[in-house]
């Protein structure tokens, strides 16, 4: 069988020093593998310096139809960029990689049929020769857990930039991706949640060329935000349940020590058990609702 079409997307911010090398590897490694249906798609997302001159090179260089430049007028974030290219392709798969050097994007071609079997086939950055920040770790330890709780399913890798998904299925959940750096992380949830088929390969990661573009506090708390409000509306039942139980066993400690100690049913109680049953039917009923919009 003929393998499908992709199109490479590529966001862009600032990357001056790295874009024209990963632009290059990735259309070295396309040549090689002799693949025709995939285009090179860089969306450059109001970059200002120097990334936007050196793409239209390359795309002078190469030709329109082996690589295509879109641009943002102004900076609109790592997700905006994508969607961007998501939805000016036509292609049956997509491919997203960063623009940065630090992806193995020599594997594109190889993985084309693999993704092709899958809904999104992700690589996970837990080969051995991954580097990675230390500092980037740590938040890592309480959401990759977390993560893996609301999908219900292990997920080794929440924000792998580096992934293929079909294009018809990313379009079903585009209105609710951000336009910020957890576009990766919201589009596993989305696809979990909702039974598509998820695969993981391990990949190797280097360092980056230039300088990161993450704010690690700031992007950290709008992260835990924007997971807390993804199991919200895909996981309603399992985000709840735990503070449901939570709070049932303190109405049930309170309920003894009234019945034993105070030999009294007080007001506490009664209000600690009436807020455990309205959140676990509240949790019911945003479940409910959930699975009948799928």
């Amino acid at each position: 069988m003929a393998s499908p079409s992709v199109s490479v997307i590529i966001p862009c911010f600032n990357e001056a020093g790295a874009i024209r090398r990963t632009v290059e590897e990735i259309l070295a490694a396309i040549d090689t593998s002799g693949l025709k249906a995939v285009e090179v798609m860089v969306v450059d997302d109001g970059s200002n310096d120097g990334s936007a001159e050196i793409l239209s090179e390359l795309e002078n260089l190469y030709g329109s139809r082996r690589m295509r430049v879109i641009s943002h007028s102004r900076n609109r974030g790592y997700g905006a960029a994508l969607k961007t290219g998501i939805r000016r392709s036509h292609s049956e798969l997509i491919c997203i990689t960063d623009a940065d050097g630090t992806y193995p994007n020599e594997l594109i071609p190889e993985l084309v049929d693999e993704a092709a079997e899958h809904d999104m086939l992700v690589g996970a950055r837990i080969a051995e020769d991954v580097e990675y920040s230390k500092l980037r770790t740590i938040p890592k330890l309480f959401l990759v857990p977390w993560v893996s709780f609301l999908s219900g399913q292990d997920v080794p890798d929440i924000n792998s930039g580096f992934r293929f998904f079909r294009r018809d299925v990313a379009l079903r959940f585009l209105e609710l991706l951000p336009n910020g750096f957890s576009f990766t992380t919201t589009i596993t949830i989305c696809m979990l949640r909702n039974n598509f088929d998820v695969a993981y390969i391990p990949i190797s990661y280097r360092r980056r060329i230039g300088n990161s573009h993450i704010q690690p506090i700031k992007d950290t708390i709008n992260f835990v935000h924007l997971i807390s409000r993804t199991g919200m509306y895909f996981a309603p039942l399992r985000l709840l349940l735990p503070l449901v139980v939570a709070l049932s066993i303190c109405f049930i400690l309170s309920l003894f020590y009234d019945a034993f100690v105070l030999h009294n049913l007080t007001d506490k109680t009664i209000l600690i058990g009436f807020a455990a049953l309205n959140i676990l039917m509240f949790a019911m009923l945003a479940d409910m609702i959930d699975k009948r919009n799928i």
